[in-house]
């Protein structure tokens, strides 16, 4: 098969293409320097593919969508052009159903980092009628610097970097960018209020979303019961009880594996998502989707 990789330039496009480069069972389609702007050998690229994985900012994913129409070739787009798009299916493959609408998908969209822990958490949640449509959420996401791409890497890795060594929030003003997939994904009335906080350390994401009782049917232990049913088996997303009460943020960093865990009281309860924001919230996601698409084994290429 081969894969195409349009961006691979940026952060997640860099990670994909190191790891498909090692896979024997793939061929990438590659770009020289000169080319990776020009539109008509992009399209060249992408045409000459089974698979092109988009990582492109906006504008570009919409005209490389628009390169493949009546082709045959398939694609999953990183940005976040076409999450809530009907044309496109969502790329969380632990949602119920989804693994098989991704196998039979022309077009993907890979979940954004901070939304695939918060839909992690309260997608099963409202889906088994456990938590209410209409529930006031908050979501509180820690995140290493990777995930702001370049620039933000440069700030932090820079002779500079000193002066960002305690957290700081960002996207202050409550339109951040994973907000439209955050509730339409999770089947919830009003998107969050949602604050992502990013730290000095390179990979590694806690999404924290207290649940309020008021809005639950059920107590604590049958909300682990709801995560332990829906993650079972010990695949790419899997709940552990109390996982996130003693582990950091960068617990996961390096892998492509996200622990799903519950902590505080009857009283007071907290659904926690730990992984890597390159892995399974950007790069990982994107090749366990890919290998889905074509029909590989799940988990190839990924580190779990």
């Amino acid at each position: 098969m081969k894969v195409f990789v349009d961006g691979s330039a940026g952060t997640t496009g860099l990670e994909i293409v190191k790891r498909l480069s090692e896979r024997r069972d793939l061929t990438l389609v590659m770009l020289s320097e000169s080319e990776r702007k020009d539109a008509a050998a992009r399209k060249a690229a992408l045409l000459s593919a089974d698979l092109a994985i988009l990582c492109l900012p906006d504008e570009a994913a919409v005209e490389a969508v628009s390169f493949a129409e009546g082709s045959e070739v398939k694609i999953i787009d990183a940005s976040t052009a076409h999450r809530v798009s009907p044309a496109f299916t969502y790329g969380f493959p632990e949602l119920a159903g989804q693994r098989d609408r991704i196998k039979a998908a022309k077009y993907v969209a890979n979940p954004g980092c901070h939304a695939s822990g918060f839909i992690a958490l309260v997608q099963p949640l409202v889906k088994a009628g456990v938590l209410r449509k209409d529930a006031p959420l908050t979501c509180f996401s820690l995140t290493g610097y990777t995930g702001g791409g370049k620039k933000m890497i440069a700030d932090y890795e820079g002779e500079g970097g000193s002066l960002l060594v305690a957290p700081r929030q960002y996207a202050t003003g409550q339109s951040h960018k994973h907000l439209p997939e955050m509730q339409a994904v999770s089947g919830i009335d009003r998107a969050p209020i949602f604050l992502p906080v990013v730290a000095a350390f390179p990979r590694g994401m806690q999404v924290s979303v207290p649940l309020p009782t008021d809005y639950l049917t059920v107590g604590a232990s049958e909300v682990r019961e709801v995560y332990r049913e829906r993650y079972h088996g010990g695949g790419v997303v899997r709940f552990e009880e109390d996982y996130a009460a003693s582990m950091p943020a960068d617990a996961l960093a390096g892998k492509d594996s996200m622990a799903i865990s519950v902590i505080g009281n009857e009283e007071r309860i907290v659904a926690v998502a730990t992984f890597d924001n390159l892995g399974k919230g950007a790069s990982g996601a994107a090749i366990q989707n890919m290998n889905l698409m074509l029909g590989a084994e799940e988990t190839l290429g990924l580190n779990v």
